[in-house]
């Protein structure tokens, strides 16, 4: 996977006129009542048609960069969440993400710090990331898998794994023919 860098020193005119109307717009989100016309209009705005049918997005939600976040249909996105998309995050299908979950898909230079390192973030369908787990850059989380509440996950979780802790290591393998 490659990494793309992004010298925040030299950002144009348009991308610092994305960024405030990002925070601008997760500002309004956020203090504006659930489930009305007007929170929906912003999440539109937001993210425009790269949110899904079905999806929920609760208050409490930053992003940077939301044109890199693309959730599918069904995702349900508790309280709190925070998306630091520049290297992408894509949400696929019936994804589930708790509470104070974090989604980091960039990281700074550990010499340039003004020059950050971007790697993109996936969670495939029917994931479950529990409350308070962050997900760092580079890392796809399979599907029908769930990180449990707290976990930092720097590697990728296959499909049907069960994964905790700090880094999260897979503890376990769901069968999901024994428990249909």
């Amino acid at each position: 996977m490659e990494e793309i860098r992004i010298d925040m020193r030299t950002q144009t005119p348009q991308e610092i006129e994305m960024s405030v109307r990002d925070a601008q717009l997760c500002f309004k989100l956020n203090h504006t009542m659930p489930y009305t016309d007007e929170y929906n209009a912003i999440l539109g705005e937001l993210f425009g048609d790269r949110l899904g049918e079905g999806s929920r997005v609760m208050p409490g939600l930053t992003v940077v960069r939301s044109k890199n976040v693309t959730i599918g249909k069904n995702v349900v996105i508790m309280n709190n969440c925070l998306m630091m998309s520049a290297g992408g995050i894509t949400i696929d299908d019936n994804a589930l993400i708790a509470a104070n979950a974090q989604l980091i898909s960039n990281n700074h230079d550990l010499e340039e710090h003004m020059i950050i390192t971007c790697k993109p973030v996936h969670l495939k369908r029917n994931c479950w990331i529990g409350a308070g787990a962050t997900i760092l850059p580079g890392v796809t989380v399979g599907e029908n898998s769930v990180v449990g509440a707290g976990s930092v996950v720097t590697k990728d979780i296959p499909d049907n794994c069960i994964a905790v802790g700090s880094p999260a290591k897979v503890v376990k393998t769901i069968n999901k023919e024994k428990d249909e």
